[in-house]
């Protein structure tokens, strides 16, 4: 397993850093994984069959659709039950719905939110519920190892991953389990695009950004892509600069970053005007309101 000091000595070949969400950036994978092995699980480890139309759109709309698209998955799937709960005659459909109390206290606790870590706390409470989380979380890994086909790269990533590695270091940095996104770098073959893959037993995205650039490169010669809010928090977290890949508009975002942004980012002329209608236009594409709400 890579470490976090590991991540914090990478060595510096050039004068700028680029951090690169892997799932719905790189890969045009968040449907299939969510739709064909997340839901489905969680659809049997809560007994949702009664309510699997309605859990279906809180759960999309969550990870998909929404401001928090592509979060780590317990805070994710704690949102998902909150909408649940809330959601218009759920109550009728005579389902049991799911304790969060634990879930609730282990997403706010401040603990890298992992596998490793929700374990010890499952040793440390004894709680069920919490049992019955990682569980799942368990679950979902060997099922996506063992199920999941593979969904190729974007063609435009791949341009874009050629441009980076001769100009800037790189390192993917993902709330994705660190075996899976090394397993799907690998499966490509654009592994050796990348210096460093950061998985989610590294902490937050904007830790890893931080564990890889600080002391190491100057202001504004850091940049975050992704295609999620929590890419852009972590980005102003860290102090770097962000480049979105809109959602639904993938290859287009990915071209438009190989024909001008990318030279802007080296040329110190990205920060700014031409970086503020960037984020502008990308905040405007995901809602806090699910339509049932509105």
């Amino acid at each position: 397993m890579l470490t976090r000091d590991a991540l914090r000595q990478l060595p510096v070949r050039h004068d700028s850093l680029i951090g690169i969400d892997s799932d719905g950036c790189v890969f045009d994978t968040m449907r299939v994984k969510q739709r064909e092995h997340f839901h489905p699980l969680i659809i049997r480890f809560w007994n949702l069959q009664r309510c699997e139309k309605q859990f279906r759109a809180c759960a999309e709309f969550v990870n998909m659709h929404s401001r928090t698209r592509g979060s780590n998955r317990f805070p994710a799937l704690l949102r998902t039950f909150d909408l649940l709960a809330e959601y218009p005659g759920i109550r009728e459909t005579g389902v049991t719905l799911p304790d969060t109390a634990a879930l609730r206290a282990y997403v706010n606790s401040g603990l890298p939110l992992g596998n490793p870590s929700l374990k010890l706390e499952v040793e440390r409470t004894g709680d069920p519920e919490l049992r019955r989380v990682l569980d799942w979380s368990l679950a979902i890994n060997a099922e996506i190892a063992a199920n999941m086909r593979p969904v190729p790269p974007f063609r435009s990533a791949l341009k874009a991953l050629e441009l980076i590695r001769a100009s800037s270091d790189s390192i993917v940095v993902s709330q994705t389990p660190e075996e899976a996104l090394a397993k799907e770098w690998r499966q490509h073959a654009i592994d050796g695009y990348v210096d460093f893959i950061a998985g989610q037993e590294l902490g937050s995205k904007d830790q890893h950004l931080r564990l890889a650039s600080a002391g190491k490169y100057a202001d504004c010669r850091v940049l975050m892509i992704g295609d999620a809010p929590g890419d852009l928090f972590a980005a102003r977290k860290a102090g770097a600069l962000f480049y979105p890949v809109m959602p639904n508009r993938e290859e287009e975002s990915w071209q438009r970053f190989c024909d001008e942004a990318y030279t802007r980012f080296l040329d110190n002329t990205y920060a700014g005007a031409y970086a503020r209608g960037l984020q502008t236009d990308f905040e405007a594409t995901l809602s806090d309101t699910p339509p049932w709400q509105t």
